[in-house]
């Protein structure tokens, strides 16, 4: 059985770590390549730095800060915001990402997941699906432009769409759920991971161990989450500890 991966996220904007609620109210959380570091210490799989306003202000993720994380790092990075091409995905692998994800270009140009997994291998190209409840309740459809913008695409058939284009991963957000802490919106997570062949990394909303339990029971092949090491509430050495009592497979 394949182990189950626990990743820090490190939402930077302006070179600095923040942490809101669905994408809004951002606070000041830290120094990425500080964090990144005691991450890693604490025994994190991966990490996953997003550029949160990149893709707004219409600029391409802060390269520098991908370097800086890099160099204080040994283990998988995957990096996102602002990607719309290929040519962004490379400066940012050089940088010294190993994986690059993709959002509202995706959305806008799906070729761009082809371009990606062609140039640099479908292990390399992440689709950052960011996904709402329905207005009417009926499902979900995909957002955009950091949750400002609804698009109608249903979230469902979106993510087996992106497989389709070439995706090695799926960075599953619940716009819903996003820093409330209430816990990982389990259907979503498992209507997604029932139609796509790929792992699948469930965020939002993740307040204790529990959730993180429920997230990987729902079909998540990993967990990201942010607010609960950035406010040292837990260490991913604890959530491995926990997630080892319950007999899931981790890395030590």
């Amino acid at each position: 059985m394949l182990t189950r991966r626990i990743i820090p996220c490190l939402d930077c904007r302006d070179g600095r770590v923040v942490k809101g609620v669905k994408f809004q109210g951002l606070r000041d959380a830290g120094d990425p390549p500080t964090l990144a570091r005691a991450y890693e210490l604490q025994g994190a799989d991966e990490l996953v730095l997003l550029d949160v306003s990149a893709t707004p202000d219409g600029r391409a993720t802060a390269v520098e800060t991908v370097r800086k994380v890099r160099e204080m790092l040994s283990i998988p990075l995957t990096v996102g915001g602002g990607v719309r091409s290929a040519e962004n995905a490379r400066k940012l692998l050089e940088a010294g990402a190993d994986k690059v994800g993709v959002n509202t270009a995706a959305v806008e140009n799906p070729q761009v997941i082809r371009d990606i997994a062609d140039q640099f291998g479908s292990q390399c190209s992440v689709v950052a699906l960011d996904a709402a409840r329905r207005l009417d309740g009926d499902g979900w459809e995909v957002v955009v432009l950091s949750g400002k913008k609804r698009t109608g695409i249903d979230a469902i058939e979106w993510a087996a769409k992106v497989v389709e284009f070439g995706a090695g991963e799926i960075l599953l957000t619940s716009w819903d759920r996003d820093g409330t802490r209430s816990g990982y919106d389990l259907q979503l997570l498992n209507a997604v991971s029932r139609v796509t062949n790929v792992p699948v990394i469930a965020s939002g909303g993740a307040a204790t161990p529990q959730h993180l339990l429920e997230a990987l029971d729902a079909g998540a092949d990993a967990v990201l989450a942010a607010s609960i090491f950035h406010d040292g509430e837990y260490t991913v050495g604890t959530i491995k500890q926990f997630l080892s009592e319950k007999k899931v497979p981790i890395r030590p």
